[in-house]
């Protein structure tokens, strides 16, 4: 489990395989203390697991599947990415919950000054809009970020100039391919109120959505 609160800027060293499995050798920007091999790390929104290390790098294995849901298969040696360890019992949780677990690769669009801040439009796959909501948690590249307007198809985010510094935002520009997850929260709802939305299967169900006199025969709005 991670907060989005990216911790160092982490360099890719080099890349080991090809086709459908890698392995990557990452230097933290600042030393990771007491690195355990097994350990989860965020690497741009990607949970992987620490497989070896040295004083100098992390080695991390990304299997298939990682590679077909995630734009890893985009990096290169040299490639600056963001890493978060995992959350610990007791620390603060300045962001959201962020599973690593990438929904989804979006694309950056429309890129925009907003004073000394930087807002950037990113589109995506409109089957993950219902989950996404002005105001809510979006995790970008593993970046706990805040939505400020969103629409079929499409997000926008407000990056301040801390973030724009201290993460791979800076980097961000369009036609960049950027790793997406979702609230886990709102992915939990959609899937508890599945049985009563028909939406997604027009046609089916009819009459079977939610509505007032839904919510007052099990005892709300009384």
């Amino acid at each position: 489990m991670f907060t989005g609160i990216i911790q160092t800027l982490g360099r890719i060293n080099r890349i080991e395989g090809a086709g459908k499995e890698r392995r990557l050798y990452i230097s933290p920007g600042r030393q990771f203390a007491h690195p355990v091999r097994g350990e989860s790390v965020s690497i741009n929104g990607i949970c992987l697991s620490v497989e070896d290390f040295s004083q100098d790098w992390l080695k991390f294995y990304a299997s298939a599947q990682t590679l077909e849901q995630t734009n890893l298969g985009d990096y290169q040696a040299g490639h600056s990415v963001n890493l978060e360890r995992a959350l610990a019992v007791g620390e603060r949780m300045g962001g959201h919950f962020v599973n690593g677990h990438v929904d989804c690769v979006s694309t950056v669009g429309e890129v925009r000054s907003s004073g000394e801040s930087t807002v950037y439009r990113l589109q995506f796959s409109r089957n993950w809009s219902k989950f996404i909501v002005p105001k809510g948690s979006v995790a970008l590249d593993g970046i706990s970020l805040t939505v400020i307007d969103c629409g079929p198809g499409f997000l926008e985010v407000n990056i301040i100039p801390e973030t724009q510094k201290s993460t791979n935002i800076g980097f961000w520009k369009s036609g960049s391919r950027v790793n997406m997850e979702v609230d886990m929260i709102a992915k939990y709802v959609a899937q508890m109120l599945a049985p009563w939305d028909s939406s997604d299967n027009p046609g089916e169900n009819e009459g079977s959505g939610i509505s007032w006199e839904f919510l007052q025969k099990y005892g709300f709005g009384n």
